[in-house]
């Protein structure tokens, strides 16, 4: 609580240096914005070191959420969350889902005669 002339208290860059343990990265390279995370089920319970940030990311993680929305959530920077969701990957308490497949990946040049196409319309 501030006094009077006191100013509150304000995030700096000493706690998330503190929530991640120090790290800057995640330590697997295969996480990002877009990645899908999904709770284990069945839950695993998590140490009792986990910080609340963890704690509210294997929560809203019961259901689908990618790595952005989650930060949003979390109203934490996503470099943050990746680091986060890195580590409760490798600890077995959240499964990572990559990307869409190549093969669902439409074609540049389809996308470009459709881009043309609307813009004759006009």
């Amino acid at each position: 609580m501030s006094g009077p002339g006191e100013e509150a208290y304000a995030d700096s860059a000493l706690r998330p240096y503190v929530i991640t343990k120090g790290r800057s990265r995640p330590t697997r390279n295969t996480i990002s914005i877009e990645t899908l995370l999904v709770a284990i089920s069945p839950p695993r319970a998590l140490p009792v070191s986990a910080t609340r940030e963890e704690r509210a990311l294997v929560r809203m993680c019961e259901r689908l959420l990618s790595v952005v929305e989650a930060a949003a959530h979390l109203e934490l920077p996503v470099s943050l969350v990746k680091v986060l969701a890195s580590d409760l990957v490798d600890s077995g308490h959240l499964a990572a889902r990559s990307g869409v497949p190549q093969a669902a990946v439409p074609d540049p040049q389809l996308l470009q005669e459709v881009l043309d196409g609307l813009r004759r319309l006009r």
